[in-house]
């Protein structure tokens, strides 16, 4: 099913009632989205709350608090690429409903938590549905959109991704101050519910065609690989150290295992994802482009979070209102972006705007405890603006590469090397910043009762907290434990602005530039208006 070199593929037109109803169904499909990616980070807020004791929270401890974050993550990473499989051969309906559904039972359950081992399971039920809920959102959406209205859907779904990591931090911090820690998570349950109707009665049903045999050595071999990888790398950001046995076992068995699984792609009959694609240099750049630039994003979000919180002193909600410029940005030109590819070429675009990242990364080592505020909202706006000349269009190269019965296959490869790319950088940058703290914080607590001294070296956290028991003479612990962080802020910052470089450099090198013809209605496929078409529809 590879596309032929030079010509692009034709694909069957989208049925003119679906057509008519495609932005109802794109607006459900981004509410769909919406609370799946809020979700992933919206827990974020409530971890001070949920580690206290109860009737306040549930007595989590750290490590707690990480596994209930992390085994979201290792599910709903672990099984995106074999959800996207299903979409394609059962319906992507069908697995959006179930996904969703899921995902509601796993929200009520873990708000009703009375342990951290319940919060853990349920996260990991929840994690699961989101699983099937992401890739089959575009999927559908590129089943329901003509090739000339694709790019413009794909920039106002990826400005609703942007939206839903921007807001969750707000809506929790709103919601904690008013409510108890699970209603974070009790909060998605209405949302659901609405979900599920209007999906019932707008969202149209579409599977490949020819799916061809179930290859269920291949779909295990991405769920292992997948998870060990996954595991391997929270492993390490837990442990602030990569060559620790219990963090390179799963790393390298996940490598093996997915080394295995491209082996047994390459030669089976009925592949569940034809490895030829990444031959191509603009599909393996633009899946590269997006794995770096969640790398260093995800990284630099972590990092920022302690900053405005501990450093700056900002509540929950206050930090998550400062990143509303990076929302409002992405919000702003992501449904845009396909109007500028036009006219300079995805190439030129991409590459401006990994540049814009880098820099907004960059900036970061300029910031100390009075940095004035109207910066850090000037640095967030430059990388959600950067972020929305990215996502759409290396998005777009993904998902039109593929022909439209394997859209859920192309979103699940969209999706994993987002999900990967995202849990790498939280922990090789945070195991970067957590060093780096602790070299500097080391010779500043010599005052520190023996007993609190290891734990007190651990995080900025960790510090604030042993310096307030100790009253007046805490005092220049914090100024000390501000700096640390400051001076590792900075070089995490430079190591997150080096990866976008990196990207910047992958996609200047291999993503296609601007072809004469770009822009012009009918390539591909003929113009289509909302009318009643008055050709014969295309079938290939």
């Amino acid at each position: 099913m590879s596309i032929p070199s030079g010509a692009p593929a034709v694909a069957p037109r989208v049925p003119e009632a679906v057509h008519r109803r495609r932005w109802a169904i794109l607006g459900v499909l981004m509410f769909s989205l919406l609370i799946v990616v809020l979700d992933n980070s919206i827990l974020n807020v409530a971890v001070k709350t949920i580690a206290s004791p109860a009737p306040t929270g549930i007595g989590a401890t750290q490590s707690e608090l990480e596994w209930a974050i992390n085994s979201y993550t290792l599910v709903f990473a672990g099984l995106l690429f074999t959800a996207g499989l299903l979409g394609d051969r059962i319906g992507r309906k069908k697995v959006l409903l179930a996904g969703i559904l899921v995902f509601g039972i796993g929200s009520a359950l873990a708000a009703l938590s009375t342990s951290p081992g319940e919060l853990i399971t349920w996260r990991a039920l929840m994690g699961f549905g989101a699983a099937f809920v992401m890739p089959a959102t575009l999927a559908v959406l590129m089943n329901v959109f003509e090739r000339d209205e694709q790019p413009k859907a794909i920039g106002i779904w990826a400005g609703s991704v942007g939206l839903g990591i921007a807001i969750g931090p707000i809506t929790g911090g709103a919601l904690l101050e008013h409510f108890w820690w699970g209603s974070i998570f009790l909060v998605n349950v209405p949302v659901v519910v609405i979900a599920l109707i209007a999906m019932a009665v707008l969202v149209p049903d579409s599977r490949d065609p020819d799916p061809g045999r179930v290859d269920p050595l291949g779909v295990v071999l991405s769920i292992v690989g997948l998870v060990l990888l996954v595991y391997g790398i929270i492993r390490g950001g837990e442990l602030a150290s990569f060559t620790d046995l219990t963090v390179l076992a799963p790393l390298i068995g996940g490598l093996l295992v997915l080394a295995a699984f491209v082996w047994h792609e390459k030669r089976s009959t009925h592949p569940s994802i034809d490895i030829s694609y990444f031959r191509k240099p603009a599909f393996s750049a633009a899946v590269a482009a997006i794995a770096l630039v969640f790398f260093a994003l995800m990284g630099v979000t972590f990092f920022s979070a302690f900053y405005l919180q501990s450093v700056r002193g900002y509540t929950a909600l206050e930090s998550g209102l400062l990143i509303l410029p990076l929302a409002a940005a992405q919000m702003i030109f992501a449904p845009r972006a396909r109007l500028v590819v036009d006219r300079f070429g995805a190439k030129a675009v991409c590459t401006v705007g990994m540049l814009l990242v880098a820099a907004g990364l960059a900036s970061f080592v300029l910031f100390d405890a009075d940095t004035p505020l109207w910066v850090l909202c000037l640095v967030f706006f430059v990388q959600g603006t950067g972020m929305a000349h990215i996502m759409p269009p290396v998005t777009v190269a993904v998902m039109q590469a593929l022909p439209r019965e394997r859209a859920g296959s192309g979103s699940a490869i969209n999706n994993t090397f987002r999900q990967v790319g995202g849990a790498l950088g939280i922990a090789v940058l945070g195991s970067v910043l957590s060093t780096v703290y602790r070299g500097d914080i080391e010779g500043h607590l010599d005052g520190v009762p023996a007993a609190a001294r290891d734990v007190a070296g651990e995080s900025i956290e960790a510090t604030l907290g042993v310096a307030s028991k100790m009253g007046p003479a805490g005092k220049p612990l914090i100024a000390a434990a501000n700096d640390a962080f400051i001076g590792a802020m900075h070089v995490t910052a430079l190591g997150s602005a080096a990866v976008a470089l990196i990207g910047a450099a992958v996609v200047a090198a291999f993503l296609p530039g601007r072809s004469p013809a770009q822009g012009a209605p009918g390539k591909g496929e003929p113009e289509r208006s909302g009318r009643p078409a008055q050709e014969p529809a295309r079938r290939s």
